[in-house]
Order: structure tokens, then sequence, then C-alpha cells
């Protein structure tokens, strides 16, 4: 019964399967008439050193030649990928071109991804729900978007996550692993986020520093506002001649905030962290016999991503920075942009630790901003999961700007890159301008989303005073 009172609280997205089946119809048009059209496999943008499909088969190539995938100076992802990805890396299959095959199956992921996002919403929903009528500002539900719904159209629609479907990349691999790290921790089914949280890890690296938000979504649980609210709106109920004791109780057991930590996810989310890590690594090892093992997938994997050994063109910043400066100051430099991530997780937990959920969005963009081989596939994912917070972040400052300076870079990109290398009427600074442009519009967005998340807990403690007056 409160489950439909508060689906009627929702505005709900009408027409939301046959937008879904229409996105997933683009993707298939694109796949089987324009793909040769678009080459988006050579776009800097879209593929890169470590999702490449192409570097991929280049990897499978050597593997069937009996030689190490990582012999070469092409194939830097997971040796997992080989068996999976690099059977459908051959010219045809069946008198069809492969990239139908594997443009096919990351149409699924895509799909599958879009599902998780969605589910992971709901349950944030219903937590949002919960935690207002606890603080008795029931009024504040009304109107509020179905954001499942809203996050997982706006990831199927969004452009970049359909150049990323299309464009022979891993990158939807990467997106679905992390969703499901998230998703696990949300529904508190440990060894789903534990598998997530390694399979992502294992894939890109970056994803690692997901395992604060995932501990805090298994040890706390949903996002909820400040725990300091319901001590406020307890004080409340004191002063109007209720236990103060039985009030407290009441709202440790139903919100899950900061007055009780449960250790024994953790404990668990620790265990399966471990079977998984030495099953992928058990795995590895299988699919690297006879050749020089770990040692070697760790130094051209992850290895490669901290040293930043290609210095081809994309859309990040770290390509042209260690282009440019002298080899003396190289080693340094490297160890500041990497640490640069690590210095921002402290302070974010501390000020954001009541909402995990929006801090594994915040982590997400900042990853996608700092990494050594960005593509538009990591900004697909975050600017998804942006949207599970459509109603905290109702009142966010230049979303206008900001839509429109994604979608400049996403059109000027491509063109200075064409000029430069292509046409040879521009140099690296027109494309870098662009890269630049791009983080600039990253750090706005994250700054901007994350000042008006405190500014949305900031309004609800000012509503809970005028409660008290009255």
């Amino acid at each position: 019964m409160r489950q439909k009172t508060q689906e009627k609280k929702m505005a709900k997205i009408h027409w939301y399967w046959p937008l879904v089946a229409a996105s997933l119809a683009i993707r298939i048009v694109l796949i089987f008439c324009f793909t040769d059209d678009l080459n988006l496999a050579s776009v800097p943008e879209v593929t890169t050193p470590l999702t490449s499909l192409r570097r991929l088969a280049e990897g499978y190539w050597l593997k069937q030649a009996s030689m190490s995938p990582y012999s070469g100076s092409m194939y830097h992802g997971s040796p997992l990928l080989l068996p999976i990805l690099g059977p459908l890396t051959v010219n045809r299959v069946d008198g069809l071109p492969t990239h139908i095959f594997y443009s096919l199956i990351f149409v699924i992921v895509d799909l599958i991804t879009a599902m998780l996002i969605r589910a992971t919403g709901r349950r944030l929903l219903v937590k949002y729900f919960q935690n207002m009528q606890l603080l008795n500002l029931e009024n504040a539900n009304q109107g509020k978007l179905d954001t499942g719904d809203l996050a997982s159209l706006v990831f199927l629609w969004n452009p970049l996550t359909i150049i990323t479907c299309v464009g022979s990349s891993t990158s939807p691999v990467d997106n679905l692993m992390v969703v499901l790290a998230i998703y696990g921790a949300c529904s508190r089914i440990v060894p789903l986020a534990a598998f997530g949280w390694v399979m992502a890890t294992h894939l890109s690296l970056y994803p690692a520093i997901l395992i604060v938000p995932v501990i805090l979504l298994l040890g706390y649980g949903l996002d909820a506002p400040p725990p300091k609210l319901f001590l406020l709106k307890n004080s409340n109920a004191d002063e109007s001649g209720t236990s103060k004791h039985v009030n407290e109780h009441k709202v440790t057991s139903q919100t899950g905030t900061a007055q009780l930590f449960s250790w024994k996810p953790i404990i668990y989310f620790v265990l399966w962290t471990s079977i998984w890590s030495c099953y992928v690594l058990f795995l590895s090892v299988i699919t690297l016999k006879g050749f020089n093992g770990l040692s070697e997938m760790l130094r051209k994997t992850h290895g490669f991503i901290l040293t930043v050994e290609d210095l081809s063109p994309n859309i990040g910043l770290l390509w042209y920075f260690f282009a440019e400066v002298f080899d003396f100051f190289r080693s340094f430099f490297l160890i500041v942009f990497h640490l640069n991530i690590l210095f921002m997780i402290l302070p974010l937990v501390i000020r954001l630790n009541h909402r995990p959920c929006f801090l594994a969005f915040v982590f997400m963009a900042l990853a996608s901003m700092l990494k050594s081989y960005p593509s538009v596939g990591d900004s697909a994912l975050y600017l998804g999961l942006l949207g599970l917070f459509a109603n905290e972040l109702a009142e966010m400052r230049f979303p206008f700007f900001l839509f429109c300076g994604y979608v400049g870079v996403s059109l000027l990109s491509p063109v200075m890159h064409n000029l430069w290398i292509w046409r040879g009427t521009g140099n690296a600074n027109f494309y870098f301008a662009t890269g630049l442009g791009y983080a600039c519009l990253q750090t706005v967005l994250i700054v901007e989303s994350v000042s008006t998340m405190l500014n949305h807990d900031r309004k609800l403690r000012k509503q809970l005073s005028h409660h008290k007056i009255q």
C-alpha cells in the first residue's frame, strides 16, 4: 500500500519501454548501415589503447600464433577478453562482417547496464521517500521524477553511449562492471558487488577508488540526508513531549545512517573480493599459459596505465603534457598526476559519507577527467549515473551551459583532430584546446553537482527548522 502511494507521488515517464526499444533500434541501424562510413574505430575520442578492438585483434592473432599477446606494443587489455571477444575479430563469420557480431553484443551490454541503473534508481527513490517520511517532510515527495527510468534513458539515449557502442570499443564492458559493483552494493548483494569491483579494477584500474563508496553502501546503506537532520527532528519531537530514547531508537533502526555501521557485509565483501581476485588471476594464468604469465600481464596492463607509455592523442590531458615535459621530471609528474585523484578522496568522503552512491558518481567523473587514457565512454557512464540524482540536483546552476559545452566539445574535437592529422592545417594545440575545454567542463560539472547536493541538505535542514518554529 505504501509503495502504491509513493508511485502516485512520482512523475512517471510515459512510453518508457518504447523509448528503450527505439534507442536499441538506433544502435542496430547504425551497426548495419553506417559502421564503415563512420569509421569510429579510428577516432581517438572513442577508442583508446586499452579499449580498442583493433588492438585486441592484434593480441588475439599473436596468441593464435603461439606468442604472448603482449609481445608486441599493441595490446594492453585484459587477457580474459581474448577468448571472449577475440574470435569475433577475424574477418568474417558465417558470411557477415565480424564487427556486426561484437557490436550486437555491446548493444546487449548497454541494455543490461541501463536496467541495472534503473534498478539502482528505484532503490534510491524508495529510500528517499522513506527518509522524507521519517523527517515529516512528505510534501517534499510531491512531483518527484522516477529517477531510475530517467537515468536509464539518459544512458541509452546519450550520443556518447551510442557511438561508444558502435565504435569498436570495449568501454561498454568496463561500464557494465562498474554499474554491477554499484548495484550489488546498493542491493547489499555482496558477491555481486565484489565481482563487479574486482572485474572493473582488473579491466581499467581506476575503478579501484570505488572501494570507498562500495564499503559505505554496504556498511551504512543507501543515500540519506545527514544524520544530524534526524537528530534535529528527534529533538523537535522531544520538545513535543515524546521520549527521546524511543525517537533515537526509531531513527537509528529506520534510517541506517551513521548511528550504526554494519561490519558483517564488509567482512563478507573482503572475503568475496579475495575469492574473485584469486579466480581472475587464476584464469589469467591459464589464458597466458606458456608465456611470461602474471608479471608481464601486470606490466603491460596496469603498468602501462600508470607509466603513460603511449602518447597518442586522446581527449585527455596527460598525452600532451608528457610529450612536452623533460624526461628528467617525468617520474615526478607521474606521481603527482596519479596522486591527484587520491588526494580528493578523503575530503569528499568526509563531506559526503552519508551519500555513498552519489560519491560513486563523483569518483567516476574525477577518474574520467584525470585518467591516462580517457574516452567518451567514461563520460557516458557518469552522465547516466548523474540522472539518478535528478531530484536532488534539480536546482543545479549552469545546466544549459554544461549541455552546450558537451555538445560543442563533441563536435569540435574530431574537427580539430582532422585539421591536425589529416589536412595539416592545424597543430597539436588545436586538438589539445578541446581536451582542455573538456576537462574544464567536467570540473564545473563536479563542483556544481557537489555544491547543489550540499545545498539540498541545507534546504532540508531549513525546512526542519521551520517546522520546529511552527
